[in-house]
């Protein structure tokens, strides 16, 4: 009915209407019809929103994207360990950021630090070993 009003105020004042009863009841028709329109574009817009970050798994919809608490729980996580590698030697803290956190091969840390390949794996071991005991 509000709709219906907001259109009424909207006509010119010298508007020509020929049968009031029947201009009502099709502007009300074409309003209706509008909405669902509406509501039908809203419904295959977020269905196809749903599809792009669900996967379905034996009925039930488990979203692609973890949720905001696992994502903050994951950042604090994220900060204590690199907290934790300040605590490192030098050669321990490059030979793990290198090769854990920007994906460099060991070979290739090896090269980038100038050390042989065993004292990579050294490295890699004794950081690891520190921030299991730091972060559990």
């Amino acid at each position: 009915m509000q709709d219906i009003y907001l259109k009424l105020c909207g006509l010119a004042p010298d508007a020509p209407v020929q049968n009031e009863t029947a201009f009502l009841y099709r502007l009300g028709s074409n309003l209706m019809l509008d909405r669902l329109r509406q509501q039908r574009r809203a419904a295959a817009r977020d269905g196809h929103w749903r599809s792009a970050g669900v996967t379905l798994v034996e009925g039930e919809e488990i979203a692609d994207e973890p949720s905001a608490d696992e994502v903050l729980i994951g950042r604090e996580r994220l900060a204590l360990m690199l907290e934790a590698l300040e605590d490192l030697p030098p050669q321990q803290r490059q030979a793990f950021r290198l090769h854990k956190l920007e994906g460099v091969s060991q070979a290739a840390t090896a090269a980038a630090l100038g050390v042989s390949l065993s004292s990579v794996e050294k490295y890699l071991k004794a950081a690891l070993a520190h921030l299991t005991a730091r972060l559990g």
